[in-house]
């Protein structure tokens, strides 16, 4: 016999499956909008059959491609699949077109299939994404790349945010066009303020919470920067 409660817990608005790819292994993150089954894959840059397959096993409808950044373990195949799948491309911000052009030579070096592309979309601080019923905001985070962006949910305190920050350590800076004080003012001006209790998936490694990496970063926390 089912067990019947009077009341079940409310099915959050957005939901969110890490899908790790490319030798690099590098966060792919399905994301959908729980009321219209629509959904987008951010930093798509490999393994398109299983990104796929992903999908597939969700039972969910993509609508968009969005980017954080330029490097090729990000958004390396992100083009192919918009052609193959008709799919619109929404960012990154529009300084990395530098290192957008650069995938026919740097995906190689990697070991990834990678091509240039033209998102259908650059963004900018402050533009708002949407998928299905859900709208995102975006926040121009510079530093790992010139042109990085990041894509927060406030109602479900959830922040995807490429390489800026990860858990325990933050972004490399040491690329063209990187500059890691750009990185440690994105992250203590702009991702900060979300809040502590806001939970973010990184482009690399486990997901973790700001407050968390505030107490114990090597390289951001409040000690560090004290």
């Amino acid at each position: 016999m089912a067990n019947v409660t009077s009341n079940p817990a409310p099915t959050p608005p957005l939901k969110a499956a890490m899908i790790p790819v490319t030798p690099l292994q590098q966060n792919c993150s399905l994301i959908w909008c729980t009321a219209t089954n629509k959904a987008a894959l951010v930093d798509p840059g490999g393994d398109l059959d299983k990104l796929k397959a992903a999908v597939k096993q969700a039972g969910v409808e993509l609508e968009k491609i969005l980017i954080t950044h330029g490097h090729a373990d990000h958004c390396g195949e992100a083009g192919k699949l918009a052609k193959e799948l008709g799919l619109p491309i929404e960012g990154p911000h529009e300084a990395d077109r530098f290192w957008i052009s650069r995938l026919d030579d740097d995906g190689p070096r990697f070991g990834l299939d990678s091509a240039p592309f033209e998102p259908d979309r650059w963004l900018v601080d402050g533009d708002k994404v949407t998928v299905g019923d859900l709208t995102l905001d975006v926040y121009h985070c510079p530093g790992h790349t010139p042109g990085h962006v990041v894509f927060h949910h406030p109602e479900s305190k959830l922040a995807i945010v490429g390489d800026v920050i990860f858990e325990g350590s933050i972004g490399r800076t040491d690329f063209p066009m990187g500059n890691h004080q750009d990185l440690i003012d994105a992250i203590t001006g702009k991702l900060w303020p979300l809040g502590d209790d806001t939970t973010f998936i990184p482009g690399h490694g486990r997901p973790s919470q700001f407050g968390r990496e505030r107490q114990s970063n090597p390289f951001v926390g409040d000690a560090a920067l004290a």
